[in-house]
């Protein structure tokens, strides 16, 4: 082990102290980086394809065709490192899965790309901090603190980064579907009361507001496709509600449901709800319009006050300063 030496000698005058130990994690790194895509281009085993075509013929009542089924448009290469990219509680996973579902992503592999991004944006952050540091910096006159904090800040960042922007999304898209939800239901109305059901005015709300709220359009599209599908129509709408986490929506599929079971007028209970949509978009405007101007209080007297008292006290500041100069 004496030839160690040397190298363990050069990292320490170059990198300081800590300089083996980065040495060994980026080494790491890079078999991890350099392994990633030979396992990615790796081809499926042969004997594991036939025992997959065979499984339909041994297992009873077409359980095998339903989870092929189930799995079909998966990225098999992700597959590979399903155990790796996704929660091993169930709990967790369904509440990832409802987080990016809100978001918009409505994929199957969301959580595993989730995941994936939060693991090489992390990688990308440390190696960015080891260059800046190392290559930009210079590491030696660092102390172990702030030498830690440069180089795993950014991979921290990197890491928190996917979460952030996850989050950022679904409050822009539940904000666009609260915009957007009044006007489908006036449309939804005007279709139900020229005669269509409510399976076919949902497809036809869905369509005309694509252009103006894709999102609110990609959830009644849901919809309407799970209904053909068969799947139960109470089932389908609270499944809307928990998608979009919006409360105007959750309250028009609790609507929606009183009215199926208690047989009541469809077009009725949506003319009552459409109306009270109405009411709260004029007041959620009159309320952001309250609150303007005391958001502007602050941005005006930042950008009032300074002129004023340089135009106000800059004169008799000058002559002040000109009589002690006299006085002298």
């Amino acid at each position: 082990m004496e030839f160690l030496s040397p190298i363990n000698d050069f990292l320490t005058e170059q990198m300081g102290p800590l300089g083996p130990l980065i040495a060994v994690g980026l080494l790491g790194v890079f078999m991890v980086l350099l392994t990633i895509p030979m396992l990615l281009k790796q081809p499926e085993d042969p004997l594991k394809k036939l025992k997959r075509s065979m499984e339909p013929e041994k297992k009873s009542g077409g359980r095998a065709k339903k989870e092929r089924l189930r799995q079909a448009g998966r990225n098999e290469q992700l597959q590979k490192f399903a155990t790796f990219l996704e929660p091993k509680d169930a709990e967790e996973l369904s509440a990832v899965q409802l987080k990016l579902r809100q978001a918009g992503y409505q994929s199957k592999d969301a959580v595993r790309f989730f995941h994936f991004a939060q693991f090489a944006l992390g990688i990308i952050g440390l190696i960015a901090g080891v260059i800046y540091v190392y290559g930009l910096g210079d590491g030696q006159q660092l102390g172990t603190q702030k030498l830690m904090m440069y180089v795993i800040g950014p991979g921290a960042a990197g890491y928190m980064l996917p979460k952030y922007w996850v989050t950022r999304r679904v409050e822009s898209r539940k904000e666009a579907i609260t915009q957007g939800f009044p006007d489908a239901l006036d449309m939804m109305l005007v279709c139900v009361e020229a005669g269509q059901s409510l399976d076919q005015s949902i497809v036809r709300v869905a369509r005309e507001i694509r252009t103006s709220f894709p999102d609110l359009a990609d959830e009644f599209d849901v919809i309407a496709y799970e209904m053909k599908a068969g799947k139960d129509k109470d089932k389908v709408l609270r499944d809307m509600g928990v998608r979009c986490g919006v409360q105007d929506v959750s309250s028009f599929v609790t609507v929606l449901i009183q009215s199926t079971t208690f047989g009541t007028s469809i077009a009725d209970a949506l003319r009552v709800y459409a109306s009270e949509m109405r009411d709260k978009r004029v007041m959620r405007a009159e309320e952001a319009a309250n609150k303007l101007p005391t958001k502007m209080t602050l941005a005006t007297m930042m950008l009032t006050v300074p002129p004023l008292l340089v135009i106000l006290v800059g004169p008799s500041a000058n002559g002040i300063s000109k009589l002690g100069k006299m006085g002298e």
